[in-house]
């Protein structure tokens, strides 16, 4: 009989962009046809984000990509100065990275172990990964503690996980988490929907405990405080991995600073890797193009990759990082205007 330990035994190792030149296959793939060149011409649009010097780029995360084996991809963008500001879903900044930067690790996995075996086994997948849902609880606990550490108060997400990242700089296992990364290079990191997580775990049981006064997760000041980086930076560029709600609330800034009263320029750049279908009208599948319709997206420099983002992201970003324009453009660090 298969024990839990056999299943949670190989773990994820997460690519390493640095370690690999993907411009000679950029390049061909330039010359080919469907997706290669759909991805080929994102790649391009990355590098004039970064070489753009005034532009603020965003990077937005939906969907398992963290876990997955890409996590690392991401701390290396901040890292080289090529990501400003991060918006992504709880579970990518909560379950995915902080869990793996106190020590927690995500698994290879199987599709054909029952589901009702995992459960007894208190394993959690993601299609072909896998979680120890112990490992998950101390992570929920974590955040309790530290929202208990914390003057009870309204917080942006923005605001509680800059709190995590300094957490992790003396308690950290893993030391190149995105949390941590964001900190230390001063990007914010926001989570609109930061309950969605592991993070919701913890928190709920912090008021729990704490009725009367407690600390909350005021997402109404997170649309701010990213309207406020936008209408200060101006011209932006947008790389989004799948959709969700990071997706709409990055490209609603634009909108949103016209309702405060300053017109500010749609994103001038935007890459979104999805395999969402547009055929359904739903917002996490609407192109590039129909967000212009919205005011939120110029159409110049756009591209819609339909590809699962592991497959094409590690190219993308290899290709810029190996093009070194980043090494002459300098960290925004827009924490700092809070």
């Amino acid at each position: 009989m298969t024990a839990k330990r056999d299943l949670l035994r190989e773990t994820i190792e997460h690519i390493d962009i640095t370690s690999f030149d993907a411009t000679s296959i950029i390049e061909s793939m330039k010359k080919m046809s469907f997706s290669s060149r759909d991805t080929a011409n994102a790649a391009e649009i990355l590098l004039k984000m970064v070489k753009d010097k005034d532009c603020t780029n965003i990077l937005t995360l939906a969907g398992s990509t963290s876990a997955g084996g890409c996590m690392q991809v991401y701390v290396d963008m901040v890292k080289n100065n090529m990501i400003d500001v991060v918006v992504a879903t709880g579970a990518s900044i909560i379950d995915m990275d902080f869990f793996e930067a106190i020590g927690f690790k995500h698994y290879i996995g199987r599709t054909d172990v029952p589901d009702k075996k995992l459960r007894e086994y208190y394993i959690d997948r993601i299609y072909d990964t896998f979680i120890d849902e112990d490992d998950l609880q101390v992570c929920d606990g974590t955040i309790k503690a530290i929202a208990d550490s914390l003057e009870p108060r309204p917080y942006s997400s923005r605001e509680f996980i800059k709190e995590l990242g300094r957490h992790l700089v003396k308690n950290s296992v893993k030391k190149d988490s995105l949390v941590q990364t964001c900190y230390e290079k001063n990007v914010p990191i926001f989570c609109p929907a930061f309950s969605d997580s592991s993070a919701g775990f913890g928190l709920v049981k912090h008021q729990w405990e704490n009725p009367k006064k407690h600390v909350t997760i005021d997402s109404v000041r997170d649309f701010r405080e990213l309207t406020m980086i936008k209408m200060e930076a101006e011209i932006s560029g947008l790389f989004m991995i799948g959709g969700g709600v990071p997706k709409n609330f990055a490209q609603d800034t634009v909108v949103c600073a016209e309702i405060l009263g300053k017109s500010v320029p749609m994103h001038k750049y935007a890459v979104q890797i999805t395999v969402a279908d547009v055929r359904d009208g739903a917002c996490s599948s609407s192109t590039l193009l129909e967000a212009s319709s919205w005011g939120k997206v110029d159409t110049r420099y756009e591209q819609m990759v339909y590809a699962e983002a592991t497959t094409v992201l590690p190219l993308i970003a290899s290709y810029v990082y190996h093009s070194k324009a980043w090494e002459k453009r300098r960290a925004k660090e827009w924490s700092k205007i809070f």
